[in-house]
């Protein structure tokens, strides 16, 4: 009996060793599951969420920067084209001047006055080719402004290609954002596993402590020789079986605590 009660007792420790250790090895490797995943998650998202930061002050700066260089081009140009209309303007005007008084030297029909009126115009022939010369310039600036124009419009075009790679880093960020949120949701379903593996190990615990009071109280009944007790058994028989699945015993008996 003694033999008996020591072989049971060392198969139950190691049942109780075994299921122990198993528990650590799945709990342990659970925590280890979701301590590497939220690593991972937490140092993708800083990656990701810092490319895209620089990533859009790199392309806002850039903007910035060509916006204010072509305005004060821009200004630059029309300040100047806006000197040269003045300019030109006062000169017609000035032509306009002289012309009017040279016919009213001519309705005078007298020579004395007229080469007074004439003499004013002597260089009128160079003024002209410098005029001519000058609104030759202008078309040239005029030909150029267009170019600039063009150049402007461009940029235009690419400001949009800019903004619309904007928005397809938005929606990578907000994609980005949908996969924690489903992997939040992974990690609360394991969490809700472990919570359920723990319940059943705390129930497999008390069913081992129910069944080593049962086989206490059966050894104690073959140790003082209880004649109430209907169990008859060999020296050689096991008093107990253990499996998984729960105890089975080949009799019922009453269990009445010391």
């Amino acid at each position: 009996a003694m033999r008996l009660q020591e072989g049971h007792h060392a198969q139950l420790l190691r049942i109780k060793c075994q299921h122990q250790e198993q528990v650590e090895d799945i709990t342990a490797s659970h925590e280890a599951a979701v301590l590497e995943m939220e690593n991972n998650h937490t140092v993708a998202i800083a990656i990701l969420q810092d490319d895209h930061h620089h990533k859009v002050q790199e392309l806002m700066s850039t903007h910035e920067l060509e916006k204010k260089e072509l305005e004060e081009n821009f200004e630059k140009l029309r300040l100047s084209l806006q000197d040269q209309v003045h300019m030109l303007t006062f000169q017609s005007q000035s032509l306009r001047d002289r012309a009017r008084r040279f016919e009213e030297a001519l309705r005078k029909n007298t020579e004395e006055q007229l080469e007074i009126a004439l003499a004013p115009y002597q260089h009128l022939e160079e003024d002209m080719k410098s005029l001519k010369q000058v609104l030759e310039m202008k078309n040239q600036q005029i030909h150029q402004q267009e170019k600039k124009i063009i150049e402007l419009e461009k940029l235009a075009e690419k400001n949009i290609i800019l903004e619309e790679k904007i928005q397809v880093l938005q929606q990578q960020n907000e994609d980005l954002k949908a996969r924690i949120d489903q992997n939040t949701v992974v990690t609360r379903q394991l969490s809700e596993e472990n919570a359920n593996l723990q319940e059943y190990v705390e129930k497999e615990t008390q069913e081992k402590k129910r069944l080593s009071r049962t086989n206490e109280e059966l050894l104690w009944k073959l140790q003082t020789g209880d004649p109430t007790s209907p169990v008859k058994l060999s020296p050689t028989s096991p008093v107990y079986r253990g499996s998984s699945s729960g105890p089975s015993s080949p009799a019922r008996v009453s269990t009445t605590p010391r």
